[in-house]
């Protein structure tokens, strides 16, 4: 039978909270890899998936003007940068304030096969999209077969 000794600056409650955010942070990254400045509580979320002619970049950015958003390409890096600002009323406070505000920004590594110079964006009801083409020699193309 083993004997455990607690220490006397033992405290259960103390414990008890290292144990809840050790659940929660393995709960946000269950694989248990080091996904980088990724994951709930990065602004502004994104989603990136690929469809037949290239990747499309999908970011939440409600509160944050069009012309506040700049999008810059350096080799296959994308760049998204802004700021979102609050709008109190004068003489008002917060009372709670969970909607973060000020700059932000977001880098991505994208594959080879794609042309990030040819990228388009576009900004609709706070959802700002991003589409990025292939490469025009890395996209499939049709052979005709000729009759011999």
């Amino acid at each position: 039978m083993a004997l455990v000794r607690f220490s006397s600056s033992f405290d259960p409650i103390d414990t008890l909270l290292r144990l809840q955010r050790e659940f929660d942070r393995v709960s946000e990254n269950p694989v248990g890899f080091d996904l980088g400045l990724s994951g709930r509580g990065v602004f502004p979320p994104i989603n990136v998936f690929n469809d037949r002619d290239g990747y499309i970049a999908r970011l939440e950015v409600p509160g944050v003007a069009p012309g506040d958003i700049a999008i810059e390409t350096q080799g296959q890096t994308l760049r998204i940068s802004g700021k979102r600002e609050s709008q109190l009323p004068a003489e008002a406070s917060f009372h709670r304030h969970e909607r973060g505000d000020g700059q932000f920004s977001r880098s991505l590594q994208f594959p080879t096969d794609l042309d990030l110079t040819k990228a388009e964006a576009s900004c609709k009801n706070g959802m700002l999209t991003i589409r990025i083409p292939k490469k025009e020699e890395a996209k499939p193309r049709q052979i005709a077969v000729n009759a011999a």
